[in-house]
């Protein structure tokens, strides 16, 4: 009975295996008898080795690749550090490859091979081409014509997995052939065309990633571009409610920008002797302070304010030296005070109090 039950096992296992969908690999490396073919599978962004294979007294060698249906795989042969082969094998596919020790190649039986390796050979034409340029206008004008065939490739073979390489190559230092803001669309679209043939692929699923993080990208460049330009640094901080004041969002003719800390005795004394009644004295004609507080404390900072009656805008962020404004704004030292007018950042220094009230006097008649 126990031989029964082993030997039944070993029939299940038997089975399951031969059900596993599987791609085989016939192959010649010329010039490399009883040597090694090493197997690479390529895993989203890097190689993962499957196996060593060794070629008989004539160079052949055989080897079987697990496929799934419906999920085709990239696999590269090596001889040594010397890539012979690239394949796209879908389950039950049965290749023959050719190849010698240089790199050349032929492949039959996979009409999805045969297309990546004109891919290949089309991207290392442009490439050794490039390499050998020294005019820019040059390099450019190759770029440009790689770009186009490029576009053209992908519209020609919209449901090949072989398009998916394409969308990643580079020249120049890693700088991606498809480098626009606006090719994020075309991600947008090569993705959502594979994914309704190969849902399951992982190399269609990451493309779909980078396709959300392009689109992403460009709709922050677009809101950027499209964004009232500032001729000061803009914040936005909590005040004392814990809603956001945006610094540009005051309309007064001059705003005090006003840097300081609730921790310091000197500082909450400058409040009530010297801005408290500046601002009362001005506060009518136009005037405005957007005070920002580096206090990590928010409560003491929340305190201070309401015990010493500071009317104007309070925010604190309470993050302290580690506040965005304060690099914004590249604040050393508090307290600091700087001054927009109109809209303008005013880069004159003023250091009296004599000077300021003369200043508010001109710029609020």
């Amino acid at each position: 009975m126990k031989n029964c039950r082993i030997a039944g096992l070993i029939l299940a296992a038997a089975l399951i295996a031969a059900c596993t969908p599987k791609a085989r690999i016939s192959g010649t490396l010329e010039g490399a008898p009883s040597d090694k073919v090493i197997v690479k599978l390529l895993d989203v962004n890097t190689y993962v080795v499957l196996d060593t294979v060794k070629t008989d007294a004539a160079g052949k060698y055989s080897y079987k690749v697990k496929v799934e249906k419906g999920q085709p795989e990239f696999i590269y042969l090596y001889h040594g550090d010397t890539k012979i082969a690239s394949l796209l094998l879908e389950a039950g596919d049965q290749v023959n490859v050719t190849s010698d020790t240089k790199g050349n190649y032929t492949v039959e039986g996979s009409p999805e091979s045969e297309k990546l390796q004109e891919v290949e050979e089309s991207y290392a034409s442009f490439l050794s081409a490039v390499s050998s340029m020294t005019e820019t206008s040059s390099i450019a004008r190759a770029y440009i014509n790689y770009y186009r065939q490029c576009l053209k490739y992908i519209s020609q073979n919209p449901h090949s997995l072989t398009v998916v390489p394409v969308m990643y190559q580079t020249f120049e230092g890693e700088t991606p052939i498809f480098s626009q803001q606006t090719d994020a669309i075309r991600y947008r679209s090569v993705a959502d065309t594979l994914l309704t043939i190969y849902p399951k692929s992982k190399y269609v699923q990451a493309l779909s990633r980078e396709a959300d993080s392009r689109i992403k990208l460009m709709d922050i460049y677009n809101r950027v571009d499209s964004a009232e330009e500032l001729p000061f640094p803009d914040l936005d901080l909590p005040g004392m409610d814990g809603k956001k004041v945006a610094l540009s969002s005051l309309e007064n003719k001059v705003v005090f920008l006003y840097f300081w800390t609730s921790q310091h005795s000197q500082q909450t004394l400058f409040n009530l002797d010297f801005l408290k009644p500046l601002y009362d004295d001005y506060k009518a004609k136009g005037l405005e302070i957007y005070a920002v507080c580096l206090d990590v404390d928010k409560a003491l900072w929340a305190s201070i304010v309401r015990n010493q009656g500071l009317a104007w805008i309070n925010v604190n962020d309470g993050l302290g030296a580690a506040s965005p404004s304060v690099q914004a704004y590249n604040v050393t030292t508090i307290p600091t005070l700087y001054i927009i007018e109109n809209g303008e950042l005013m880069t004159k220094e003023i250091t009296t109090e004599r000077e300021l009230r003369q200043y508010l006097d001109k710029a609020l008649k």
